[in-house]
């Protein structure tokens, strides 16, 4: 059976707790028929209703090229299993060679926009560009439109990740190095205590 058969919809309103973590993320992007895909580890949620997401991505790259011409782009969370990949595609040049072709990465069309998604990973997330003038600071606002998960480790809005440690979801350090999403859990809220109102001291 492949990833696709295990691919399921998140609702909007929760979309954000596949960010919640701080995972490392992917970013795939096209326009015209030019393609690319890169790593970014400065990706957050911003907002619940309707969902947004926050970006760092260089003015200087492709990706932020296509991104502004398209106005759309993928947000993918990988696994532990696609650590490999998130690095290759970190690490190298969309101007110098084609990532998908070099990497031999595989992939499906979005539901809502024109770019495609890598089959390997773990989440995935479909963002229209909300035009902010924060972008000039390498940031870009969007809007998700579509977020589905694989659920076989993300299911009624929560991370279970011990059934398929290979879609652990993984968090970038530097130098290759990367930690693997913990184990899980939970505590109660501390109740506010109330002090003792003193006796005034004649």
């Amino acid at each position: 059976m492949t990833a696709g058969h295990f691919r399921e919809t998140v609702d909007l309103a929760r979309c954000t707790r596949l960010l919640n973590h701080g995972p490392v993320t992917i970013i795939t992007s096209q326009h015209e028929g030019r393609t690319n895909v890169m790593a970014a580890s400065w990706a957050m949620p911003l907002d619940f209703s309707p969902p947004k997401v926050v970006v760092v991505i260089d003015n200087n790259t492709l990706t932020r090229r296509l991104i502004e011409a398209s106005g759309v782009f993928g947000l993918q969370v990988p696994g532990v299993a696609f650590a490999r990949e998130t690095l290759a595609v970190g690490t190298s040049n969309g101007l110098e060679l084609d990532k998908f072709a070099a990497f031999r990465l595989q992939t499906f069309r979005a539901q809502q926009i024109d770019v495609p998604m890598l089959s390997g990973c773990t989440a995935w997330m479909e963002c229209k560009v909300i035009p902010d003038d924060s972008q000039r600071y390498d940031l870009i606002l969007a809007e998700v439109v579509a977020a589905y998960a694989d659920r076989r480790v993300y299911s009624d809005n929560r991370w279970h990740f011990d059934d398929a440690p290979g879609l652990r979801t993984c968090h970038y350090v530097a130098g290759g190095t990367f930690f693997s999403t913990g184990e899980p859990f939970e505590v109660q809220a501390t109740r506010p205590t109330v002090p003792e109102s003193s006796t005034p001291q004649p």
